[in-house]
């Protein structure tokens, strides 16, 4: 299963700099990102291909992971096309219906959807089945 990052940053100029070029001089890519900016904090989601390379870059320039949280990407999901009105709706209301809870929804590179739910495995199957 992929793992999302998360990190707190300063709101300021270069920090998203200083997060880029870590994971990039570490030949880390960066799959996904959501980043949120609230009273001179950030959090910042980071989807990577390498959790480990991640952890050190990021590390080797002080910046502290808070947390990994398993997520489901599509191609994992079937691959609706998320430019049509109402595909995340869709989604969201079938996991609804389950009682599965999302907690962390964004769109990654490559018209992909990272989702974090109360049931990964659950969520995976149900939403397989729906396309």
């Amino acid at each position: 299963m992929a793992k999302d990052l998360l990190i707190t940053l300063e709101d300021q100029p270069g920090e998203g700099a200083r997060l880029g070029e870590a994971l990039g001089n570490a030949g880390v890519n960066i799959e996904g990102l959501c980043a949120i900016m609230e009273g001179g904090r950030g959090a910042v989601h980071v989807l990577v291909d390498d959790v480990a390379g991640a952890r050190a870059a990021l590390e080797g320039v002080g910046i502290t992971v808070d947390a990994e949280t398993d997520v489901i990407v599509s191609p994992a999901l079937p691959e609706p096309d998320l430019d049509t009105p109402g595909v995340f709706g869709g989604m969201a209301r079938a996991l609804a219906e389950a009682g599965i809870n999302i907690s962390l929804v964004y769109v990654a590179s490559r018209n992909r959807i990272v989702l974090a739910t109360s049931d990964n495995q659950r969520a995976t199957q149900l939403l397989q089945s729906m396309m």
